[in-house]
C-alpha cells in the first residue's frame, strides 16, 4: 500500500465523494486539508470519505473534520482499526517489538533515529553478538515498517541517511493499546490511566504528561510496581518548575528524564544499581558518587540555560574514569579530568566537550572513540584552543569529528591550520574558524573522507580553488554561511561526490559547470542562494538530462525575507533561473521556489 502525495490524496478522495463530478468550489479547499490530514495512507482516505458521504456537505462540517476528522473515524469505524490491527499482527517479533516502542512518543512527534539507536541498543533488542551492526540494523527495520507504512520517514542527513521518523496518526492509536495490552509499555497520560490497576506488571512505563508526577496518588501507584518496571521515560513537554520523579523503582534499566529539569542532583538515582541510560536537565555538577552507576552505558546531562562566564573550567570528576561501561557520554558544561592512568574503553561517543580537555592523556585514555564533538572558545592572545588537533592523531578508531568555535571573531589572528587527521576519518565538520582557503590543504590530502561540512564562515575568503589529486573520496559537500564568492572551474575533482548543499552562501555568483562532469552527483541543493547559482544549477542539469542521464535532481529554497522583493519578484526568479512553478507556504511567512527539475 503505497504512501500517497497531496495531490494523490486529494485525487483519491474526490473521487470517492464525486465520482466524475466536479467538487463545488467552495469545498475544494478544506476538502485538499482533509485529505493532506489523512497523511497519505489510502486506507484512511477511504474511511474519511465514507464518513463524509453519510454527513451533510457543507464548509462547516468539513472544516469541523479538517481539525477532527482522524479521531471521528477512527472511533466510528470499527473496521478501520481491525484492518491495522491486522497489519501489526502479521509483523515478526524484532519489528513488533520496534513498533511497540514507538508508543513511548506522543502523537505526531518526530522522533530522532539517533535517540531510538541509543535507547534500543540499552533495551537489548539485538544479542551481544550483533551490536557492531546495531545502527544499521535498526535503521533497517524502520525502514522495514515504514514500507508496511505503519512509520512514517522523516527528515533526512545531507548524506541521505534517515535522521527521524514518526508514527502514522492513526497506527499510534493502535501502537498504544497494543504496547499496553502486551505488557511492553503503558502509556500514562492522564490520571485516570496512572492507577495501579493499569500500570501493574509493565515492563515499561512512559510518561506523556510529566505533571503527573506531582500527584500523590500517581507516585503511589508507580512505587508498588517496583519490581516489575525496567525503562521509565518521560516524553511530554519539557516544564521549568521541578517535577518529583519517582525514583523507587529499583530494578531501573532506562530512565530518560531529559524533559525534566533538576535543580539539585537527584541522590536517590544512585540506589538505581542496574541504570544503563541515564538522561536529564540539569545545570550543576556530578556528585563523585556518580561512579556508583557502574552499570551505565549512556550518561546524558543537558542544561537548561547556557551562561558564558570566565570561571575555570568544570570537570567531571575523576571517578568517571571508572564507569568502564560507559558508551556514550554527553555532558554540558563539563569535561573530562585528567584520566591519571584510567581509560575508557568502551567509550565510543563523546559530545559537548571543550577544546581544552581534549589534551594527549585524556584521548589516549579514550583509545575506541568513533565520535566526537568539541567546542572550541577563541581568544585574541592564545592558540591553546586550536591545539587539540595535535593530539587526534591517538584516536585511530575517530570516524566522526564536529568542531565548533562558540564565539568566532572575523579579527582573531589566532587560527593555526590543521596539521593532521585520524587515519579512518570519515566525517568532518567545522564551523567559526575563520581559515583562509589555502588551510585547506591537510583537509584536501585526507582521502578516506567521505563528508565534509563547512558552517558559519569555517574558511573566508572570496575564492576556493581545488587541485586534481584533493578530495579523492568525497562523497558529501556542505558550504553554509560562507563570504565564497567563486568556486574554481577545477571543481570537478570530486570522482565520488554525490550530493553538493549550499547554503546562505549570498555571494556565492555561479558554480561551474564542470561540477557536471562529476558522473556520481545525484543532488544539488541550493537554499537561499543568488538567482544566478540556481540558473547554473538548472543549466547543469539541463546537460546532464540531455546526454540521457536522468539520475541527477536539483532542489530550490528561497525564504522571503532572503528575496526582499515586492510582488514581482516571482516572475523574475522565474525568468533567471527558468522555474515555471512558484509554491507559497500556508501560513505566508515563507515563500518557496521549491521543485524537483
Amino acid at each position: 500500500m503505497k504512501i500517497l502525495n497531496k495531490e494523490e490524496s486529494w485525487h483519491l478522495l474526490r473521487g470517492n465523494l464525486f465520482q466524475d463530478k466536479l467538487c463545488p468550489p467552495e469545498l475544494v479547499k478544506a476538502g485538499k486539508k482533509i485529505a493532506k490530514n489523512c497523511e497519505g495512507l489510502p486506507l484512511l482516505i477511504v474511511a474519511v470519505g465514507k464518513h463524509l458521504l453519510k454527513a451533510e456537505m457543507t464548509l462547516e462540517y468539513w472544516n469541523h473534520i479538517t481539525e477532527n476528522g482522524n479521531a471521528v473515524v477512527i472511533d466510528a469505524d470499527d473496521e478501520l482499526s481491525n484492518i491495522l490491527l491486522l497489519s501489526y499482527k502479521h509483523l515478526l517479533p524484532h519489528l513488533k517489538a520496534c513498533f511497540l516502542y514507538m508508543a513511548a512518543f506522543p502523537k505526531n512527534y518526530e522522533i530522532p533515529t539517533s535517540k531510538l539507536i541509543n535507547l534500543w541498543s540499552v533495551e537489548g533488542f539485538l544479542e551481544p553478538s550483533q551490536f557492531k551492526a546495531l545502527e544499521e540494523y535498526l535503521v533497517d527495520c524502520l525502514i522495514e515498517l515504514a514500507n508496511k507504512n505503519l512509520i512514517m520517514l522523516g527528515k533526512q542527513s545531507t548524506r541521505g541517511t534517515l535522521k527521524s521518523c514518526k508514527v502514522h496518526s492513526v497506527f499510534w492509536h493502535v501502537c498504544v493499546r497494543e504496547a499496553g495490552k502486551e505488557k511492553f509499555m503503558h502509556v500514562l497520560s492522564s490520571y485516570a490511566n496512572s492507577v495501579t490497576e493499569h500500570i501493574q506488571n509493565q515492563h515499561r512505563l512512559c510518561i506523556h504528561n510529566n505533571v503527573l508526577f506531582g500527584i500523590k496518588d500517581v507516585h503511589e501507584s508507580m512505587a508498588s510496581v517496583s519490581t516489575t518496571t525496567r525503562s521509565l521515560l518521560c516524553t511530554g513537554p519539557p516544564h521549568q518548575y521541578p517535577v518529583p520523579l519517582c525514583f523507587g523503582l529499583r530494578l531501573l534499566r532506562v530512565l530518560d528524564g531529559l524533559a525534566i529539569r533538576f535543580y539539585f542532583f537527584p541522590t536517590e538515582v544512585l540506589k538505581l544499581l542496574q541504570l544503563r541510560y541515564f538522561a536529564f536537565t540539569y545545570n550543576g555538577m556530578l556528585p563523585t558518587s556518580i561512579s556508583k552507576l557502574w552499570n551505565l552505558q549512556y550518561l546524558i546531562v543537558r542544561q537548561s540555560l547556557r551562561i558564558k562566564s570566565s570561571r575555570a573550567q568544570s570537570y567531571l570528576p575523576v571517578e568517571t574514569w571508572n564507569m568502564k561501561e560507559l558508551r556514550h557520554l554527553q555532558v554540558m558544561g563539563s569535561d573530562l579530568p585528567d584520566p591519571c592512568g584510567g581509560s575508557l574503553p568502551n567509550l565510543v561517543t563523546l559530545l559537548d566537550v571543550n577544546a581544552h580537555n581534549c589534551t594527549k592523556k585524556v584521548l589516549q585514555g579514550i583509545p575506541n572513540l568513533k565520535k566526537l564533538g568539541i567546542q572550541i572558545e577563541l581568544t585574541l592572545d592564545n592558540a591553546e584552543a586550536l591545539s587539540f588537533f595535535d593530539h587526534l592523531a591517538h584516536l585511530h578508531q575517530l570516524k566522526s569529528l564536529k568542531c565548533v568555535v562558540v564565539n568566532p571573531n572575523t579579527r582573531s589572528q589566532v587560527v593555526a591550520p590543521i596539521s593532521s587527521l585520524p587515519p579512518g576519518l570519515k566525517k568532518l565538520s567545522l564551523s567559526g574558524f575563520g581559515y583562509p582557503w589555502e588551510y585547506m590543504k591537510t583537509i584536501a590530502k585526507h582521502h578516506n573522507l567521505e563528508v565534509l561540512k563547512l558552517r558559519g564562515y569555517a574558511f573566508r575568503g572570496p575564492n576556493w580553488e581545488v587541485n586534481e589529486r584533493d578530495f579523492l573520496g568525497l562523497k558529501v559537500l556542505l558550504i553554509e554561511d560562507s563570504d565564497l564568492e567563486y568556486l574554481g572551474d577545477s571543481f570537478n575533482c570530486f570522482p565520488l561526490l554525490e550530493r553538493l548543499i549550499i547554503r546562505h552562501c549570498y555571494k556565492l555568483k555561479k558554480i561551474p559547470y564542470a561540477i557536471g562532469n562529476i558522473h556520481r552527483l545525484k543532488m544539488i541543493k541550493l537554499v537561499d542562494c543568488n538567482p544566478s547559482v540556481v540558473a547554473h544549477a538548472k543549466e547543469i542539469h539541463k546537460v546532464r538530462e540531455s546526454c540521457g542521464d536522468k539520475a541527477l535532481q536539483v532542489f530550490v529554497h528561497f525564504s522571503w525575507k532572503t528575496l526582499g522583493m515586492t510582488g514581482s519578484w516571482a516572475s523574475e526568479i522565474c525568468s533567471i533561473t527558468g522555474f515555471n512553478e512558484i509554491s507559497v507556504a500556508g501560513n505566508g511567512e515563507m515563500i518557496c521556489a521549491t521543485r524537483e527539475l
